[in-house]
């Protein structure tokens, strides 16, 4: 395995969907890094009061199922959808 595809590995993306409102961004952001994930890279836009997010991720030693777990929780206290999925899943999911 290449040190990209290693990279690639330890990469999430995850997308957000909701009604708009103030500490969406915070709070996702709060929740990655009480588990150590970094933001590699983020877009996020309101759209006549529908907030969307897509953020990528590295894991890097964070635990992807009790991430997954937390970003759930996050989820119902704020009202939106949150998905988290590996970024090989994704990109697999959404080709050309």
């Amino acid at each position: 395995m290449t040190s990209d595809q290693e990279a690639r590995g330890s990469r999430a993306v995850i997308t957000v969907l909701g009604s708009d409102r103030p500490g969406i961004v915070a709070a996702v952001a709060g929740a990655l890094s009480e588990r150590e994930a970094n933001i590699l890279d983020i877009s996020q836009t309101i759209l006549q009061g529908i907030f969307t997010m897509t953020m990528l991720i590295d894991l890097g030693q964070a635990d992807f199922s009790e991430l997954k777990a937390r970003l759930d929780e996050l989820a119902e206290s704020l009202g939106v959808q949150i998905v988290l999925q590996r970024e090989e899943v994704f990109r697999y999911m959404y080709r050309l």
